[in-house]
């Protein structure tokens, strides 16, 4: 399985470097990861560093402008296996999407559609008869998440 961990948004130089947009917190960790999945290729990348708000990448079969202009706007992945595992109450954001949402109450409230990162704490979107934003709190509003039933449990009322 494949994760999607950024996205090729410019062009850095003449000698092939790439502009990349990293979805990874902090930012750098994208650095960690090689090869990179890039419009069903494998791209190993030969050189990273961060660069403003982002980073800037080479890879070691791209050598050009003109080259590395094929990349613009595509997505980087990864396979799952090369991310840390998580502790006990630790979720990777495409771990939780699709993953069905039911209440203390027994009421299915919907399935993830996506996460927003928020200052306080992450919060779910819940896409079912209606959407619904759900705090990722746990203990206190998420009592359970089980990968392996593709389940959810939360503390959340039905009419919110």
């Amino acid at each position: 399985m494949q994760v999607i961990v950024g996205q090729i948004r410019g062009l850095y130089g003449v000698r092939g470097w790439v502009k990349v947009y990293s979805f990874t917190d902090p930012i750098t960790n994208l650095i960690n990861y090689s090869p990179w999945f890039v419009n069903q290729k494998i791209l190993v990348v030969s050189q990273a560093k961060a660069h403003g708000k982002g980073i800037i990448a080479q890879f070691e079969s791209i050598n050009d402008r003109d080259e590395a202009a094929s990349l613009l706007g595509a997505e980087i992945a990864i396979d799952r296996e090369q991310l840390p595992t998580t502790a006990i109450d630790e979720f990777y954001w495409h771990d939780l999407i699709g993953l069905t949402v039911i209440n203390h109450e027994g009421i299915t409230l919907g399935k993830v559609d996506s996460l927003i990162a928020t200052g306080a704490n992450d919060v779910l979107v819940v896409s079912g008869e209606c959407e619904r934003l759900i705090p990722f709190v746990i203990n206190h509003v998420i009592l359970e998440v089980n990968l392996v039933q593709a389940l959810m449990r939360v503390n959340w009322d039905a009419d919110f």
